[in-house]
């Protein structure tokens, strides 16, 4: 599998953690979008797209996400985590859409989407900011 493209997209207000999402072009045939670029405590790294695990009312059934105290649609009482049997494979609120199977896999993504935003941070000095530029394109 090859990375044919990688485009960044920088937020605004550099002060906050998130500094950019990456969209991610595999093999000119397969995308992977909101892949997110974030300053830790030891530096840049990136978080794979997820979504918000969602837990049904037992009074309801309305979806609510994982951790709200009471259901959106009919205000009961959601049962904590421990007591909730329903969703035991849920431990953590958001769970991963896309993700590399192998580590070295997993490292290699990485190394080339943090070198495409170095990239646009350089270029954006020297060019300006514009919302979407193509910050990589690998052959």
């Amino acid at each position: 599998m090859e990375i044919t493209e990688i485009r960044v997209f920088q937020k605004e207000g550099q002060d906050k953690k998130l500094k950019a999402y990456a969209t991610v072009t595999f093999d000119n045939a397969f995308v992977v979008r909101n892949i997110k670029v974030i300053q830790g405590s030891n530096g840049l790294f990136i978080a794979m797209p997820s979504r918000k695990m969602k837990r049904l009312c037992h009074k309801c059934h309305f979806k609510n996400e994982v951790g709200s105290k009471f259901c959106n649609h009919c205000g009961e009482t959601i049962k904590s985590e421990s007591q909730n049997t329903e969703l035991l494979d849920a431990k953590t609120e958001h769970r991963d859409i896309a993700h590399p199977i192998t580590q070295q896999f997993r490292e290699y993504l990485q190394t080339k989407i943090l070198e495409a935003y170095d990239r646009e941070i350089v270029a954006e000095g020297s060019l300006g900011s514009p919302s979407e530029r193509v910050s990589s394109e690998v052959n």
